[in-house]
């Protein structure tokens, strides 16, 4: 007898349970077209509410002060937690929706094992200028060494002069991984020399390496721009965040011989910035003038393929500042050795540097909430130390927004203000201009401030355009942005 009531009430209590489910729209949650939607507390908590009415009727006390319902909190909460832990199981399966060290896993099957990030830190460089030079300018990106052949490059361009000879100045590891967190107490892990194969501090009369060579014989590099190295850089053990690691194992190729495939592999060496691939035979080419006006019923589309000429793709790689491009352990090597594994036997690859487009700007700001001096000239106010830093912080956002540009993107005027007026305390932009600097700007440094350098200044708000097999680069000079 016991036994048969005990079936009853299982089976009333299922009959329940499942009405509730129908009325209160317990169906959509678990397993959906659109994912894993796991139920909330207040669902849980309603849905045992409705059921404990349902079996017990409707005169239940379940006021804030009930025992009962203290007891169906309790319970709620933790089936919370389980249907938490179980989207979070469910979300893991994927890339889209995997996150720490689920997605590591997953990248690991994919033969991409989540990289490490470069580390980071500071020198102090201190400059002594000859006497027929007044100042002198290390660009973005310029190379530095230990006695152990660790690279380190510079992170922002920094200008030396006989008034304002010393400069506290961040670096970044060239190589990422914590083997490159580089500690000073180590002699060679100590950051001490400039790299003299480094083309960007000797490409006129007026830089460093051309300084050290020619005007003064006979004298190292550091002689003329000491470098102090006294903390160690730090961050190199981390790993790229969840977000940069997904987009990198959602872009991956899942077969032998694809342009992705060589992409994707050459994006991951040291120096790259962009790679964008070129298979003219394999798809249309946009840019050629026949596309368009192409009448079908009239002549071919192509002609067939000459058997006794070597098939090849282009590969056009975006380097970043702290890349050198030539010699045997330059990218260019890199490059083609990472492609000679993946490319097919008799596809060769005619691989170059893409063209760069150097934009900087000039513009006045009005700011607000910062401690800068009340009384005196401008040239005061935009030369104290408050001004100053408000500069450096506004030339990183731009510059993160000019390094995420792709190929033929143009640099937008619009986009500029807005990451500037993104920084506290800068209340308005006026007059925004952006700079394009001569083509040989990147090629060619200068022996004066980029301030002073033939550029074309666009009209206030006009974009910098840029074509297809270009891209954009910021120069990081804050000579002609003006606190008013």
């Amino acid at each position: 007898m016991a036994d048969e009531t005990f079936k009853v009430d299982t089976a009333d209590v299922l009959a329940v349970d499942a009405a509730v489910a129908r009325s209160t729209g317990a169906a959509g949650y678990g397993v959906t077209d659109t994912g894993f939607v796991p139920k909330p507390f207040a669902r849980l908590l309603a849905e045992k509410l409705a059921l404990a009415r349902s079996l017990f009727g409707n005169d239940l006390d379940l006021g804030s002060g009930s025992a009962i319902r203290k007891l169906l909190e309790v319970s709620a909460l933790e089936d919370a937690r389980t249907w938490a832990a179980m989207a979070s199981l469910y979300d893991n399966q994927f890339v889209a929706t995997a996150r720490g060290e689920a997605l590591s896993r997953l990248g690991e099957e994919l033969g991409l094992p989540r990289p490490y990030l470069e580390a980071r830190g500071t020198v102090r460089l201190t400059a002594n200028l000859p006497a027929s030079f007044d100042f002198l300018t290390l660009p973005q990106g310029a190379r530095l060494l230990t006695s152990g052949f660790h690279h380190v490059a510079l992170e922002e361009s920094v200008l030396l002069s006989r008034s304002s000879p010393v400069r506290e100045v961040p670096v970044v590891a060239f190589y990422p991984g914590p083997e490159h967190n580089l500690n000073p107490a180590v002699e060679t892990q100590k950051i001490r020399f400039w790299n003299t194969l480094d083309a960007k501090l000797s490409w006129t009369p007026g830089d460093l390496l051309s300084i050290a060579r020619v005007q003064v014989p006979n004298v190292a590099p550091e002689a003329i721009v000491a470098i102090e190295h006294t903390a160690p850089l730090t961050g190199g053990e981390q790993q790229w965040p969840d977000v940069r690691y997904r987009e990198l194992l959602l872009q991956a190729p899942r077969s032998l011989w694809t342009v992705e495939s060589i992409r994707v592999a050459l994006s991951m060496l040291p120096g790259v910035r962009q790679v964008q691939v070129r298979d003219r035979v394999g798809g249309l080419d946009v840019n050629l003038p026949i596309f368009g006006s192409f009448n079908f019923l009239e002549r071919l589309f192509g002609s067939e393929r000459d058997l006794a000429s070597p098939y090849y793709f282009d590969v056009v790689v975006a380097t970043t500042d702290a890349a050198i491009w030539d010699g045997p352990d330059g990218l260019g090597a890199a490059l083609a050795s990472a492609m000679e594994d993946l490319r097919p036997i008799g596809i060769g690859a005619r691989l170059q540097q893409a063209d760069r487009v150097f934009v900087g700007l000039s513009g006045r700001l009005v700011v607000k909430g910062l401690p800068l001096p009340r009384t005196g000239q401008l040239d005061a106010v935009n030369t104290s130390a408050a001004a100053v830093a408000l500069k450096q912080r506004l030339m990183q956002r731009v510059r993160r927004y000019v390094d995420a540009l792709g190929f033929g993107e143009p640099v937008r005027a619009s986009e500029v203000v807005w990451a500037m007026m993104s920084e506290p305390g800068v209340a308005d932009v006026q007059n925004l201009q952006l700079l394009r600097f001569p083509p040989g700007y990147g090629d060619n440094s200068v022996s004066q401030p980029p301030a002073l350098v033939d550029f074309f200044q666009a009209p206030v708000g006009q974009n910098v355009l840029v074509r297809a097999n270009q891209i954009a680069s910021f120069v990081d000079s804050d000579l002609m942005l003006r606190i008013v």
